[in-house]
């Protein structure tokens, strides 16, 4: 019998081996190309799903400078910028903004949501998410209470009662300096919005807060005795959040629609619309509307309601037009004789058949019908807004010179039928050059410029103090304290000891 050693045996069962993975790598081959075409596609990515839902689902926050809804319809900073997003994927947007800063995480963690846009910091320390290019440069700053002793550094606040909202980069900002001011110490709460802060200053339940500055100045006409104090720290950057888990192709659309946006310049102009004004005059300003809202408006509001009921117009952009016109002092005359709460001309009080000016009843009527009469005659081109807007500046500075500047547009190559053409013309109006290429002549075309900004500052300090209780404060109530029962919503960051 014919025996075989072990090591003899070696060589074929090598040469075995290497037969069989030439077989399987065959076969894989064959398999590979005689499978569906569609199993070499790879799993659908993010964006697939996006467009194969036909929405995109934002998480976000209930604030001004985000998400909020307002008189026609939803509004905000981050909200326009999602919109765009959306139309630019071509998918419609669904935002969801019952959240804050710790549930907004949780919500893209947890693919409730394809991405949070709510005044995010960029936060390169944050392993769970992934962020968008920077879209708005975010400097935190301290505010405090009107009648504190001005602080100047972070050293003026020790052993004061600063809020500061959680999760929003600011307590970040805190954080650092206390590395070099270890006895500072501060509150913080995921409870809260910044206008809940600013309220518990004016208030007095607290000092001071830090917040970012775009966000102060959106709020600040709102809460007269809270100023501006300092920057705090280095700017941040505000981004979107995305899951780190998954794919990054939804990521990269939002980066190359935000770089897109940057480039045409959309994204500067947003920007600039939202937090490009800020006049501290107005500011001002605001704290004797809001002092006289509370001392006058209440007798009148009943007869504003009333000329609203008839006409139409909303009685607070009445009530902001008559504050603009007289503070709300019926017996008003200005030197040109016009008279009463709504100052109306002689002319324009026989028109609207007016027999007493000064009887605060008869001129808020006759002024809220003659803004009706003046928005009629506009042509049927001006949209909404721009044609309340051109119907404040014509009953400031008479038809005639609104439609020249009208007139003055179409020469310069710009829209007639917007406010923003239309409000840069109207100067003109003083200029010899212009006023001689038009119907009427000389007028004091920048009168009618301040004339409707007030009017829309005091309309939107009126609309924000009018809202719902769920979300603002009644201008003659004030919500339940923390003394009166609500729990405490912060948590204390105590000193470094």
């Amino acid at each position: 019998m014919l025996k075989t050693s072990p090591s003899s045996l070696i060589p074929p069962v090598r040469q075995r081996l290497r037969h069989a993975r030439r077989f399987l790598v065959a076969a894989l081959a064959l398999a590979l190309l005689i499978l569906p075409e569609r199993t070499l596609i790879e799993m659908p990515t993010r964006l697939d799903d996006v467009r194969a839902r036909d929405f995109i689902q934002v998480a976000t926050r209930n604030t001004p400078t985000t998400f909020y809804r307002g008189r026609q319809g939803p509004t905000g900073f981050e909200y326009e910028l999602a919109r765009d997003f959306a139309d630019y994927l071509g998918v419609s947007l669904s935002m969801d903004s019952e959240h804050n800063i710790e549930s907004l995480t949780q919500s893209v963690l947890n693919d409730q949501a394809d991405l949070a846009a709510a005044t995010l910091p960029l936060d390169l320390s944050e392993q769970d998410l992934r962020f968008s290019r920077p879209i708005l440069e975010l400097q935190a700053m301290v505010v405090y209470r009107r009648g504190m002793h001005p602080p100047k550094e972070l050293k003026d606040l020790v052993g004061k009662r600063i809020g500061v909202i959680k999760g929003a980069g600011t307590s970040l900002v805190l954080r650092e300096v206390q590395q070099d001011i270890p006895e500072l110490s501060w509150m913080e709460t995921g409870e809260l919005e910044v206008a809940d802060l600013l309220q518990r200053i004016e208030e007095d339940k607290l000092d001071a807060a830090v917040v970012y500055a775009h966000q102060f100045k959106l709020n600040r006409l709102f809460f007269p005795n809270v100023e501006n104090g300092f920057d705090v720290g280095d700017p941040l950057t505000l981004a979107w959040a995305f899951p780190a888990h998954g794919d990054i192709s939804l990521l990269t659309a939002a980066n190359d629609f935000l770089e897109t946006r940057r480039q045409d310049g959309t994204l500067d102009q947003l920007v600039e619309r939202y937090f490009g004004h800020d006049d501290y005059l107005e500011y001002v300003g605001a704290r004797t509307f809001i002092r006289q809202a509370r001392d006058r408006l209440p007798r009148y509001i009943d007869t504003f309601k009333e000329a609203a009921r008839e006409t139409g117009i909303d009685w607070k952009l009445l009530a902001a037009t008559g504050y603009q016109e007289s503070h709300w002092q019926p017996k008003a005359t200005s030197p040109t004789g016009v008279r009463g709460l709504m100052m109306l001309t002689n002319v324009t009080a026989r028109e609207m058949k007016i027999a007493n000016r000064l009887d605060p009843v008869q001129s808020i009527d006759g002024g809220s019908r003659y803004l009706v009469s003046i928005k009629g005659r506009l042509p049927d081109e001006i949209k909404e807004p721009d044609r309340t807007w051109m119907t404040l500046a014509a009953y400031n500075v008479g038809l005639g010179h609104l439609f020249d500047a009208r007139r003055i547009v179409k020469m310069k190559g710009g829209d007639p039928n917007r406010w923003k053409d239309v409000r840069e013309a109207l100067p003109l109006l003083q200029n010899r050059e212009w006023y001689l290429k038009v119907r009427y002549g000389y007028a004091r075309g920048g009168e009618p410029v301040i004339y409707v900004r007030n009017i829309r500052r005091y309309y939107e300090i009126l609309n924000y103090v009018y809202r719902s209780q769920q979300q603002f404060y009644q201008l003659d109530e004030r919500p339940i304290t923390d003394d009166e029962g609500d729990s405490n919503p912060f948590d204390t960051v105590p000193p470094i000891l």
